[in-house]
């Protein structure tokens, strides 16, 4: 070969550099690139009032673009505000709804001494909620309180369910330890003034704070937010606010008598039905989750290392599940 050919075909050492970066730039640009095009990225979420029967009922929504819709029902003392973090990591796939409760978070708040709070009136604006909002058909995530609100609409509207996710949510006594029974028995029929006063002191801030939010996680107190309870604590502020919350624990012992209910609508419709349940809860024990494969027996069950606000511990693992639930009933 000719010389000067052959120093023409010669690579210089910061030729060969330029092209390796080359090379890794365009790399890392398409791999970029597919990471981008196969994420599912949040719809923003928007915060909004309904007037609901005369009442303001404020409720979070994201992912409105979305065929399926999934209604999240918060639990005691919360509101919507606990699925900040659930609502972004779902909203990409669904269309996402958080209603506070009427006398909870945002939503306006009747004096309890002329409203009486029950379960019942609950339920009956959250189904107002979604009428108002056009919603036909839903899947329901139920949380602790978010259990009786949500049978309650599915006794009253048996066919609109496309799913049920449960949390944390009781439907059978084997879920509540016997002190925890006797609690909501003597609640609802013990009207004197140590009993009122013992329910009231549930609502306090210390309560509140660590008999619920830090009772599960001692060893891990890190991984709950104080945006929780700090949240919380500012609806609990006045004596109303207080009393509101009271009211629904005195009611809740009328849960368990409709507990046959419940288990009787899940044996006749067998809803396809997930359940996720932080096993280290002491209030409403792992033994509650299973007991729903009695009556669902095809339920899908996951029992995860959290406790009763697993939502605020482990919401990326329960987005998770409820991603591959959710693809596993399309197929």
């Amino acid at each position: 070969m000719h010389p000067d050919i052959q120093k023409s075909l010669k690579v210089k050492p910061a030729h060969i550099v330029s092209f390796i970066v080359f090379l890794l730039v365009s790399m890392s640009t398409f791999t970029a690139q597919v990471y981008a095009a196969d994420a599912v990225w949040p719809s923003k979420t928007t915060y909004k009032y309904a007037n609901v029967n005369g009442k303001k009922i404020f409720y979070r929504e994201a992912g409105i673009q979305h065929k399926q819709t999934i209604v999240l029902l918060h639990g005691y003392p919360s509101s919507s505000h606990s699925y900040r973090e659930l609502i972004p990591l779902l909203s990409g796939r669904y269309h996402v709804i958080a209603p506070d409760y009427l006398g909870s978070g945002y939503s306006e708040r009747p004096n309890p001494e002329t409203q009486k709070y029950t379960f019942e009136l609950l339920a009956q604006y959250v189904e107002g909620l979604l009428t108002t909002l056009k919603v036909k058909r839903y899947s329901l995530y139920i949380q602790d309180f978010g259990a009786p609100v949500g049978f309650r609409m599915l006794l009253n509207n048996p066919n609109k369910l496309d799913a049920l996710i449960v949390q944390n949510g009781n439907a059978y006594l084997e879920g509540l330890p016997l002190p925890r029974q006797a609690f909501f028995k003597a609640a609802n029929e013990d009207s004197s003034k140590a009993q009122q006063d013992k329910i009231y002191s549930f609502t306090s801030e210390q309560a509140i704070i660590n008999k619920q939010y830090l009772r599960d996680v001692q060893s891990n107190p890190e991984v709950m937010s104080p945006d929780s309870w700090t949240h919380d604590l500012h609806f609990l502020q006045t004596k109303a606010d207080r009393v509101i919350q009271v009211q629904l624990l005195q009611d809740y012992y009328n849960n368990l008598l409709d507990y046959p209910k419940w288990q009787a609508y899940l044996r006749k419709y067998q809803p396809p039905t997930l359940i996720i349940w932080g096993k280290n809860d002491p209030a409403f024990i792992a033994e509650g989750a299973k007991a729903y494969l009695k009556d669902v027996p095809n339920a899908e069950l996951h029992l995860l290392d959290s406790g009763h606000f697993s939502v605020e511990e482990k919401p990326v693992e329960i987005a998770k599940y409820i991603v591959d639930f959710m693809n596993k009933l399309a197929q």
